[in-house]
C-alpha cells in the first residue's frame, strides 16, 4: 500500500525571498496548523525554527524535500491575518518575509541548534592529538558530550573549529546538532504543609517530632503565623525571610515530609489595579473628543492636531475606555521608550492591570510573555503600549490604534530590514482589522496633514492649552551679536543665564536642549589643523570627557584622548563644537549648588535608565535637565518654567529635504515642555540667524504658514508628498569594485527612470565600518505605478546579483526613505 505524501511550506527567519518545502506524515498534516513553529534542517547541518505557511500535497520539483525535525507548538504562535500583514510589509518595503519574521518574533521563539561535541568511545590514539585537542578529549572523558561554547571556555579562544576538524579527521569525536528551548517561564516557589500534617490534632505530634531541632520548629511556627495572617498561598522566600532561617533548614523539613514545595508561573511584568477614575474633560477637550468619534463614522483614519499641553492624552484615555468596553484591544504607539515611562504611570492609574508594555528595553522572556498574553486575548492585554515593533504583534480583536507624536522620525526603521514606517504600517494594520486609527501630534508631518487637507483623513484641531494656560513666550537670542559684545559665558548668552537664575530662585525647573551628545564633536590641533579620525569610518571621533575617550558614533571604535597631535606631535589641542556633556560641565561650574541631570543615549543605556532620570526630574530632585531630542517628545513636567535651546542652527543647515520641517517640529515640541502648570512658560532659542523664516514661524507657532511654504518647495523640487522616494544604497570594502558596480546599476536604472534618478553619489559619510558607500535616489511621479516601479527594481537587482563580481556588494533598498 502506497502512502500519500504530504508537504508543508516553511517560512524561515533568513533573508531569502522564498519559502522552503518539507515532507511530513499524514498524522502531522492533520495536527499541524498555519502559524505553528517547527524545527527543520537547513543546509548541511543547521537546524532552524520556521513557521508553517501552507500544508499541501505538491512535491517540489527543483529539490528533494527533507523531513521536518520537530513540531514545537501545540497551537499556532502566529495568526493567518498576521502573516498576511507581514507579507504586505515584505512586499511594500521590498524585503524578504524572513526578515519581517526575525524583526517581529522575540528571539527566544527562534530556537536554533547548538553544535554538540561527542566522544568516540573506540578512539585510543591519544598521542596523535595536539595539546589543545587533548584538553577537549580529557573533558569528554568526564562527560559524554559538551557544547562548542564549552570548548571555547576550555581552550579560552573563539576559533575552535580547526581543532575540532582535526579531531574529526582522527575519528576522536563526532559533531551533532541539538535544538534547545530558550524561553523559560518565570516560576515562583510556594510552600505548604504536607497533607498528613494538616489535621488540627496532628499539630502537637508535629511539634513533638521537631522538639530536638529548634530552627525547624521555629520555621513551622512561622508558617502557621503567616497562614493565619493571609489566606493566599505562602511564598517560600517570604517564609524564610520572616523566620530569618536558611534554606538548608527548609530542605530538612522537606526531606522529613513536613513541607511540600510547589511552583506557580507568574508574569515577569505586571501592573497594579486602577487607582483613579477617568479624567474629566474640559469643554474644548469634550468637543474634540466628539469630533473624533464622529470623524470615525466616515473615515477610518483621523489626524488630531492639538497644541502642546492641550491634554491630548486625556482624550486618548476616553477613546481607549470606549473601545475596551466593547471588548476590543487597543494599540498605543509611541516613538521613544522614554515616553513609555510617563505613559505607563498615567495609563496604569486609569486602567490598572489591563495594560501590556512591549519594547526593546524589556528582556526577551518579558517580550515572549507579552506576545502570549496578546495572542490569547488575555484581560491583561486589552491595552498594548509600545514602540514601532509593537505593530507586528499577534492582535486578536483590534479596535483602535493611537499613534502619538505621529510626525516623529523614530517610527521609521532604518537598519536592519524590514525598513518599515510604523505609522504607515499601523494604518494598513487598522484596515486589516477594520479598526480606527488616530494620529496625534502638535506638529503633524507634512504627508499626514496633506492627506487630511485632501480629505483622505479626518482632521480635528485643539488650539488651546488645558486649563486655558497660555502658550509659552518664545524669544530668539542673536548669539552672533552677543559674541561681538562679549556677552557670552561659555555657550550661554547673558539673557539665558539671567532667566535660568530667575527660574532657580523661584524653585522652578529648567530644560536645556542641545541635539548632540558627547563633550565635543571633534578635537583639533591648533598648529596643523588635523583632528583624530575613526580608522573604520570617514568621520572624526567625538570627545567624551567623562570617560576620557574619543568615540566613533557609527561603529563604536574608541581610544584614549591623545595628549599630542598624531600628525605633528604638538600638544596644543582644542575641542571644537559642543555636546550635552560639555553643557553639563559648564552648568556644574555656573550653578554648583544646584543638581544638574543629563538625558541622552549615554546616560540611558540601562533597562531603567530613562525611568530613573525622568522620575528624578519629575520629583524635583534635578533642577536643570540637559538633553538631546529625547526631551522633545511628549514629556509632561508641571514645574518647568524655562526651556533653552543652545544652538538652533545645526538642525536648520542639515543636508536633508526635511531639515526645515524637522527643525520646526523639534523646536515647537521642545518649547512645549515649558509652562505646562498654571504659569506661562518662557523659551529662549539661541541662534546665529534670528531672521530665518523657520525660527520666525516657531516664535509665532505658525504651522499653517510652514506647511504651505514647504509644500510649494517640495512641489517645485519633486519631493514627498507629491513624489515618492526609493533609496538604493550599495556597500563594499573594495572602493573600485563598488565604483564599477554602482555605475552599472546607475546606467540600468537610468534607462527606465531618466531624470528621476539621482546618483550614484557618495553620501556625506562615505565609509562606515570599513565599507565604502554609494547611494541612488529614485523619485516616483504621482501618476507612475509604484508596483510597476518596484517590479522593475527587483528585476534589475536580480540581474545585478547574477553578475559574479558584483554578488559580494551589499544592496539595501529603502522605500519611503525619509
Amino acid at each position: 500500500m502506497l502512502f500519500k505524501p504530504y508537504f508543508v511550506d516553511i517560512l524561515l527567519p533568513i533573508p531569502l525571498e522564498r519559502q522552503f518545502t518539507y515532507r511530513i506524515t499524514e498524522e502531522e498534516s492533520h495536527f499541524l496548523k498555519i502559524g505553528m513553529r517547527v524545527a527543520v534542517p537547513f543546509g548541511k547541518n543547521k537546524i532552524y525554527t520556521g513557521i508553517v505557511c501552507n500544508i499541501h500535497e505538491e512535491e517540489p520539483q527543483a529539490y528533494e524535500a527533507k523531513d521536518i525535525y520537530q513540531i514545537l507548538d501545540e497551537t499556532p504562535l502566529v495568526q493567518e491575518s498576521q502573516l498576511r500583514f507581514w507579507e504586505w510589509i515584505a512586499t511594500y518595503y521590498m524585503c524578504s518575509l524572513g526578515e519581517v519574521l526575525r524583526a517581529a518574533f522575540p528571539s527566544v521563539f527562534l530556537l536554533e541548534s547548538e553544535t554538540l561535541v561527542i566522544a568516540n568511545s573506540r578512539f585510543t590514539e591519544t598521542d596523535a592529538l595536539s595539546s589543545e585537542a587533548y584538553l577537549v578529549y580529557e573533558a569528554l572523558q568526564k562527560q559524554s558530550q559538551i557544547s562548542v561554547s564549552d570548548v571555547m571556555k576550555i581552550l579560552s579562544k573563539k576559533n575552535v573549529f580547526p581543532i575540532l576538524k582535526d579531531m574529526i579527521s582522527l575519528e576522536a569525536i563526532q559533531l551533532k546538532e541539538e535544538i534547545y528551548e530558550q524561553y523559560q517561564p518565570k516560576l515562583v516557589a510556594y510552600i505548604r504543609l504536607a497533607p498528613e500534617w494538616e489535621a488540627q490534632d496532628k499539630l502537637q505530634e508535629l511539634l513533638l517530632l521537631l522538639s530536638r531541632s529548634e530552627k525547624q520548629r521555629t520555621l513551622v511556627l512561622s508558617y502557621f503565623t503567616l497562614k493565619a495572617q493571609s489566606k493566599t498561598p505562602i511564598k517560600k522566600k517570604d517564609l524564610l525571610g520572616s523566620a530569618n532561617i536558611s534554606d538548608a533548614v527548609c530542605k530538612g523539613l522537606e526531606n522529613k515530609g513536613v513541607f511540600e514545595i510547589y511552583h506557580l508561573q507568574i508574569d515577569r511584568v505586571s501592573f497594579d489595579d486602577a487607582s483613579k477614575g477617568l479624567p474629566v474633560l474640559s469643554e474644548l477637550q469634550q468637543n474634540a473628543f466628539n469630533e473624533i468619534v464622529s470623524s470615525f463614522v466616515e473615515k477610518d483614519v483621523c489626524l488630531f492636531q492639538g497644541v502642546t499641553g492641550s491634554g491630548k492624552t486625556e482624550i486618548y484615555v476616553h477613546l481607549i475606555q470606549k473601545v475596551i468596553e466593547q471588548g476590543k484591544q487597543v494599540l498605543f504607539l509611541v516613538p521613544e521608550i522614554a515616553l513609555t515611562t510617563q505613559l505607563i504611570f498615567r495609563l496604569q492609574k486609569f486602567f490598572g492591570g489591563v495594560l501590556t508594555v512591549y519594547h526593546s528595553k524589556y528582556s526577551q522572556n518579558e517580550r515572549a510573555e507579552a506576545w502570549y498574553r496578546i495572542l490569547e486575548g488575555s484581560d491583561k492585554a486589552q491595552i498594548i503600549l509600545g514602540t514601532r515593533s509593537s505593530a507586528l504583534l499577534p492582535f486578536q480583536n483590534l479596535g483602535l490604534i493611537v499613534v502619538d507624536e505621529e510626525h516623529e522620525a523614530s517610527y521609521k526603521q532604518f537598519d536592519p530590514a524590514p525598513r518599515y514606517h510604523a505609522r504607515d504600517a499601523a494604518i494598513v494594520l487598522a484596515k486589516k482589522h477594520q479598526a480606527n486609527i488616530l494620529l496625534g501630534s502638535a506638529t503633524p508631518s507634512i504627508e499626514s496633514y496633506d492627506n487630511a487637507q485632501n480629505g483622505k483623513y479626518g482632521l480635528v484641531s485643539l488650539q488651546r492649552r488645558y486649563g486655558n494656560v497660555q502658550m509659552p513666550k518664545i524669544a530668539l537670542v542673536d548669539i552672533k551679536e552677543k559674541h561681538k559684545k562679549k556677552r557670552m559665558t561659555g555657550h550661554f548668552s547673558d539673557v539665558l543665564l539671567a532667566e535660568i537664575k530667575e527660574a532657580l530662585e523661584l524653585k522652578e525647573q529648567v530644560i536645556l536642549f542641545q541635539n548632540r551628545r558627547g563633550f565635543a564633536p571633534l578635537i583639533e590641533c591648533n598648529t596643523c589643523g588635523v583632528s583624530p579620525q575613526c580608522p573604520n569610518c570617514d568621520v572624526s571621533l567625538t570627545e567624551h570627557k567623562f570617560k576620557q575617550e574619543l568615540r566613533c558614533h557609527y561603529c563604536g571604535y574608541h581610544r584614549a584622548i591623545p595628549r599630542q597631535c598624531d600628525a605633528c606631535g604638538n600638544t596644543d589641542l582644542s575641542s571644537k563644537g559642543f555636546g550635552t556633556e560639555q553643557i553639563e560641565q559648564e552648568l556644574l561650574g555656573l550653578f554648583p549648588e544646584h543638581t544638574i541631570g543629563r538625558l541622552d543615549l549615554d546616560t540611558t543605556r540601562g533597562k531603567y535608565g530613562y525611568q530613573k532620570i525622568i522620575g528624578a526630574f519629575q520629583h524635583g530632585e534635578i533642577d536643570i535637565l540637559v538633553g538631546t531630542q529625547m526631551l522633545s517628545k511628549g514629556l509632561d513636567f508641571s514645574n518647568v518654567s524655562l526651556v533653552g535651546v543652545l544652538n538652533a542652527d545645526n538642525m536648520l543647515n542639515f543636508p536633508d529635504f526635511r531639515a526645515h520641517e524637522r527643525s520646526f517640529q523639534m523646536l515647537t515640541q521642545v518649547s512645549g515642555r515649558a509652562g505646562r502648570g498654571q504659569k506661562q512658560g518662557k523659551v529662549l532659542i539661541q541662534t546665529f540667524n534670528p531672521y530665518h523664516q523657520i525660527l520666525q514661524q516657531v516664535t509665532t507657532n505658525s504651522y499653517e504658514q510652514m506647511y504651505h511654504e514647504q509644500l510649494t518647495e517640495r512641489r517645485n523640487f519633486h519631493y514627498p508628498p507629491h513624489y515618492r522616494l526609493i533609496q538604493i544604497t550599495l556597500k563594499h570594502k573594495d572602493f573600485n569594485l563598488l565604483e564599477s558596480g554602482s555605475e552599472w546599476l546607475g546606467k540600468s536604472l537610468q534607462n527606465s527612470f531618466g531624470k528621476n534618478l539621482l546618483g550614484p553619489t557618495v553620501p556625506s559619510v562615505s565609509r562606515v565600518r570599513n565599507l565604502y558607500i554609494k547611494q541612488m535616489m529614485i523619485k516616483i511621479p504621482p501618476k507612475q505605478s509604484i508596483g510597476a516601479t518596484k517590479d522593475y527594481i527587483r528585476k534589475v537587482r536580480t540581474l545585478f546579483e547574477s553578475i559574479g563580481k558584483f554578488r559580494a556588494i551589499k544592496m539595501r533598498i529603502d522605500v519611503d526613505a525619509y
